[in-house]
């Protein structure tokens, strides 16, 4: 019994939406952006090779621990021939996103400590609230709202 060769199929942007979990406007979009590539055939629809299921899961896992697309972008240009990414490729990406991600961290925590403080004093003082007035570097400036101030200031001639 002699095997019929595989053949290699490719995928509409239905195919690859439903496969891939991303809407088709998703799709239509990383290809706008430079993500992921199509060929258009004589009736001019979209046409994904198989490695686009890939390229598809690598964008959305990026930006599920918030990696813009922007930087997204740059990792996959950043690979040679522009294949697809590999395991080896997302252990690398992954390892120089973590400072990135771990910074973000940090400021949102800072964050979350000074609305907790914020909540708990109410007042919302200018002079000396975290979040109105980081470090208090307005203080210098004078007593009162300056951020405030100096939006109702008529403009100097």
């Amino acid at each position: 019994m002699t095997q019929t060769p595989t053949v290699h199929r490719e995928l509409t942007v239905g195919q690859l939406a439903a496969r891939s979990g991303a809407a088709v406007s998703a799709l239509h979009f990383y290809e706008k952006q430079g993500l992921i590539h199509s060929r258009r055939t004589a009736g001019n629809q979209r046409r994904y090779t198989r490695d686009a299921l890939r390229r598809v899961a690598f964008i959305r896992a990026s930006q599920r621990v918030g990696i813009p697309l922007s930087v997204i972008k740059e990792a996959l240009e950043s690979l040679p021939d522009g294949r697809t990414p590999n395991r080896e490729d997302w252990a690398r990406l992954s390892a120089r996103w973590r400072a990135e991600l771990d910074f973000r961290i940090d400021q949102l925590t800072r964050l979350r400590d000074d609305l907790t403080d914020c909540i708990g004093c109410g007042c919302l003082s200018l002079d000396r609230c975290v979040l109105s007035n980081p470090a208090d570097r307005l203080s210098a400036e004078g007593p009162g709202p300056r951020r405030h101030l100096a939006a109702e200031r008529p403009p100097r001639r």
